[in-house]
C-alpha cells in the first residue's frame, strides 16, 4: 500500500543536532562539553525538571531558572541560548514539502521542550510545513509512550500501514513499529532524506544533497 502519511520527529530530523550546538555553548560557558547532555539525562534533579517540561507541566520560564541552577549559569533565555546553533536542514524541509505536494499528509511528532522565551519550531522556521502538530508539552504524554503515536495516526486520518515514521532515537521507533506504523531511523540529514524520497516515491529538486 502506497503511503499517505508522513511523521516527523523534529530535533535531529528536521534540524541539526542539538549536540552540537549544546556543546559549543557549553564551552563557551567554559563547563565541561557534555555538561548539558550530562544535566538533562543523568542528573536526577535535572532529569526531572526536563521531564516536567517535556509533558508541559512546567513553563520554560520555570525550567530555565531550575535548570539553570544545576549548571551554574545565568538563566535568561537559557534554552535560546544553547539551541543557538540549531538549524533547519534543507533537504529535510525539501522533502517535507514534496511529499505534501504529491498529496501526502505531514505530521510533525515531537518530545517539545517549552514554547516561550525560546520556540524551537518558529525559530528553525518549520511550523508551517506541516498538516498537523503533535507535540509532549501539548497533548501530556510523550514519545515512546504508544499513545502519542496513535492519537498522531487519529489526528492524521489515516491507517498505521499508510504512514511512515522518522526518528533519530532508536527507542521511538519500537512503538510505532506495534502499532503497524513502517519506521525509518534517521542516522544523518541528507542521507535520511534520500530515504525517505525513495520510501515514499519523491523526486527531490536536483539542487538537495543527493
Amino acid at each position: 500500500m502506497p503511503y499517505r502519511g508522513l511523521i516527523l520527529d523534529f530535533a535531529g530530523v528536521m534540524t541539526t543536532p542539538i549536540g552540537r550546538s549544546s556543546q559549543a555553548w557549553c564551552t563557551k560557558a567554559g563547563l565541561p562539553a557534555d555538561a548539558w547532555r550530562s544535566t538533562l539525562e543523568d542528573d536526577p534533579v535535572g532529569r526531572a525538571l526536563y521531564v516536567e517540561l517535556e509533558l508541559g507541566r512546567m513553563t520554560q520560564h520555570a525550567w530555565n531558572t531550575g535548570t539553570a541552577a544545576i549548571l551554574g549559569v545565568d538563566a535568561e533565555d537559557l534554552m535560546g541560548r544553547v539551541h543557538a546553533q540549531v538549524r533547519a536542514v534543507p533537504s529535510m524541509l525539501e522533502v517535507a514539502r514534496q511529499a505534501r505536494l504529491s498529496g501526502i499528509s505531514v505530521a510533525l511528532l515531537s518530545n517539545s521542550y517549552g514554547f516561550e522565551p525560546y520556540n524551537p519550531y518558529l525559530e528553525t522556521g518549520v511550523w508551517d510545513l506541516f498538516d498537523i502538530h503533535v507535540l509532549s508539552g501539548h497533548e501530556g504524554i510523550a514519545k515512546p509512550d504508544p499513545a502519542i503515536y496513535a492519537l498522531t495516526l487519529e489526528r492524521l486520518g489515516l491507517s498505521a500501514n499508510e504512514c511512515l515514521f522518522v526518528d533519530d532515537h532508536p527507542r521511538n521507533l519500537p512503538p510505532a513499529q506495534s502499532l503497524g506504523i513502517a519506521t525509518l531511523h534517521a542516522t544523518g540529514s541528507d542521507e535520511t532524506a534520500r530515504a525517505i524520497a525513495n520510501r515514499l516515491s519523491l523526486t527531490l529538486p536536483a539542487a538537495v544533497p543527493r
